[in-house]
């Protein structure tokens, strides 16, 4: 028997070899027709090569051997897509003189061709025997239907987690490069832009005339947004997301008082023309993570800036309410929709506004990650009149 299966045809005969009823339905086909040999071929227009078989009279085929196609009947079959059933050989007007049943030495043969679920020609699932059998029923050309058909579905099967196992895998690779270009971004963007405000603060240090403190003071409220686009960037690229946050507790209020008025500060500064209704109040029992309390805190007063409207003061207000601690902040301006409100939190989600078109949508993502690390919640209300942030977190007990 020759054995030249190409990688496509290997490919088959593996794919055969992985479906576990294949052995049991062999096994069924010769105990319900008393026949002695039954095999999955594939079969080609060049190639008759056995998938699997179950061999009782030593015919010698085993997975990846091969016939000549020219002598046997699955070449036929190949061509007019039509099943052979073959009680016995010898009585059979069409296949007495064949040349197949003579070579091979059989007197019953029954085959059925298999098709993928596209449409094509698989090959065949057949079985032969010396002795004639009675096979020309319904009950046998059934089981051989039935058969074709759960071939057909295992290989279609196999074909769609192989193809979804690889385009997973293409995907892991790209999400690879992808974040890791991200970090490495994000990572040598932090030295220009901390040189671009150091710059800032020295021009505003010495005595300089008013439009250039002016643009200073741009140019350093801009280094402090591009610093919060790459800390959000940074997170989003490590993963380090929802329960994964790693958090630096602390329960001195003084730290938590501190960041959170170095961010108004820092708002301030990138807003100027902004007024802000402040209310501030620290709870002394308090156990969170002061430097990612004041991420989210930065990225929801940025949010309000952006989207707020101008002729509207932003109000913050923290304060203790409900053995819990709120961080609050609101702005006047239009409603945000309620198919918005459905995905505020998701990443890259951003709403499509006149302002700020050159958001990344991480900023409130990553908000609310951190408030989950907290074991807290992020919520957002929105109405004519204003829209609110909310984040609580419960008090150290």
């Amino acid at each position: 028997m020759l054995n030249s299966a190409s990688p496509a045809i290997q490919t088959d005969i593996e794919a055969i070899g992985n479906i576990p009823i294949v052995s049991k339905m062999l096994d069924v086909i010769c105990r319900t027709t008393n026949m002695r040999f039954a095999a999955i071929a594939r079969v080609t227009d060049t190639q008759w090569i056995t998938c699997s078989s179950r061999d009782d009279i030593n015919f010698g085929l085993a997975p990846g051997d091969e016939l000549e196609l020219g002598t046997t009947i699955c070449d036929e079959i190949r061509q007019h897509h039509t099943a052979v059933v073959i009680d016995h050989v010898t009585e059979d007007p069409n296949y007495c003189n064949h040349h197949t049943p003579s070579q091979y030495g059989f007197q019953s043969y029954i085959s059925f061709p298999i098709f993928r679920k596209t449409g094509e020609f698989f090959g065949t699932l057949c079985a032969i025997d010396p002795e004639p059998a009675k096979l020309d029923n319904p009950k046998i050309r059934g089981m051989f239907e039935l058969y074709t058909d759960l071939i057909a579905f295992h290989l279609q099967t196999i074909e769609q987690l192989k193809t979804t196992t690889q385009l997973l895998e293409e995907e892991r690779k790209i999400a690879e490069l992808r974040e890791t270009f991200i970090a490495i971004l994000g990572h040598d963007l932090r030295n220009p832009v901390g040189t671009t405000r150091m710059c800032a603060d020295m021009i505003l240090l010495n005595p300089t005339p008013k439009a250039s403190i002016k643009n200073a003071n741009i140019i350093k409220a801009t280094s402090y947004r591009m610093q919060g686009l790459i800390d959000n960037l940074l997170d989003f690229a490590k993963g380090h997301l929802g329960d994964g946050i790693k958090l630096n507790l602390t329960t001195d209020p003084k730290v938590l008082h501190n960041s959170i008025e170095q961010v108004i500060a820092e708002i301030k500064a990138m807003a100027p023309e902004r007024s802000f209704d402040i209310k501030l109040q620290i709870p002394e029992n308090i156990s969170c993570d002061a430097d990612r309390v004041a991420q989210l805190f930065s990225n929801l007063l940025g949010n309000a800036i952006a989207h707020g409207s101008a002729d509207h003061p932003i109000k913050i207000e923290t304060k203790l309410e409900n053995k819990s601690f709120h961080i609050m902040v609101a702005n006047g301006g239009k409603k945000i929709s309620d198919s918005a409100m459905q995905s505020l939190f998701k990443p890259f989600y951003s709403e499509n506004t006149d302002v700020n078109k050159s958001g990344l949508g991480l900023g409130l993502y990553i908000a609310s990650e951190i408030a989950k690390a907290h074991n807290g919640k992020l919520k957002a209300t929105s109405s004519n009149e204003q829209t609110c942030f909310t984040f609580s977190i419960p008090l150290k007990k």
